[in-house]
């Protein structure tokens, strides 16, 4: 019968051994000679998605399953059944192996989805495409795999637009980490003249003799009302795709314009007197080359509050 199992050693030497199958728990209790000392059958209702089992059982046919999956259950064997060390350590690297091929193969479908059938002068460099494979390989997750689609595609179609350090980089975030990302560029203003993005945190008019009373002199951007605190952007810091430490424009003149873009919304800001200040948190190379895994989403609340505070010191049109 195809029941899953997993015992659990106590510590009196006696084994439960629990098998689950069509709704109904067995447990089966033996001495340190396998002898059977007392059987027991429940039945086991069925469990809501995002639940657990009152018992704990689940998490047991958790680890059951990830043992069996990567050949490590031998714990879960009977003795006279175990393989060899050494022939359960092959069993453990094809299967690794076949592992790989499958999420490679994966990757590879879902880069087809992003191709065009337009004619790319360079070539992609092989040996970049064998780091890709190294690093990718491992990746099983159906929305990682398609962000590691989405970066293929984009270096077959302009090679370079990848480096191996953000490939790198990459391959050590979570999939907590890329939605943290994806939330920093839905907030992020490209400065179109430097070809750089920015998370604006405030501005500020230099001080003078003139303005140093001015309770409207500084004006904070406070980027936790939508959705990235400090916290967040100290991990984004972690993962080398922010600078942490607070940047500055040079002194804007009265009326220079500066022209900006907010996720496919251009408009340009003009000081409204002389000497001011933007404040921000600019994105590292890195972090600017796996911004454009993430596609244009304005957040029209955010994009209403930088207007609101740039209007002190900027109009924008």
């Amino acid at each position: 019968m195809n029941y899953s199992t997993l015992s659990k050693i106590k510590k009196n030497n006696e084994r439960y051994l629990t098998m689950e199958k069509s709704g109904k728990e067995t447990s089966v209790l033996t001495d340190s000679s396998n002898k059977i000392k007392a059987v027991a059958t429940v039945i086991v209702a069925p469990e809501t998605s995002g639940q657990n089992k009152k018992n704990g059982a689940s998490s047991y046919l958790q680890l059951l399953h990830l043992a069996q999956n990567f050949a490590l259950d031998v714990a879960m064997i009977a003795d006279d059944k175990k393989m060899p060390i050494e022939d359960r350590a092959r069993k453990r690297e094809r299967l690794s192996h076949l592992r790989k091929q499958k999420n490679m193969e994966d990757i590879i479908q879902k880069t087809l989805a992003y191709c065009s059938e337009g004619d790319v002068v360079n070539q992609t460099n092989q040996d970049w495409f064998n780091s890709f494979t190294s690093l990718a390989e491992g990746i099983s997750n159906n929305t990682m795999q398609d962000l590691w689609a989405k970066i293929l595609a984009g270096e077959i179609y302009q090679p370079g637009s990848y480096s191996l350090k953000a490939l790198q980089v990459f391959r050590n975030m979570s999939l907590g980490d890329a939605k943290l990302l994806a939330k920093a560029c839905s907030l992020a203003i490209k400065d179109q003249s430097r070809k750089s993005l920015r998370l604006i945190s405030g501005c500020y008019q230099k001080p003078s003799l003139f303005n140093m009373f001015d309770k409207n002199r500084q004006k904070n951007i406070s980027l936790s009302p939508f959705g990235l605190n400090y916290s967040d952007l100290l991990a984004l810091a972690e993962n080398h795709l922010l600078f942490i430490q607070e940047s500055e424009t040079n002194l804007i003149e009265k009326n220079e314009l500066l022209k900006l873009n907010y996720n496919g919304i251009s408009f340009s800001i003009a000081a409204k007197k002389a000497n001011c200040i933007l404040r921000f948190y600019k994105f590292t190379p890195i972090g600017m080359e796996l911004a454009h895994l993430i596609g244009d989403k304005p957040m029209t609340s955010y994009h209403e509050a930088l207007k609101q505070q740039l209007s002190y010191h900027f109009t924008m049109s």
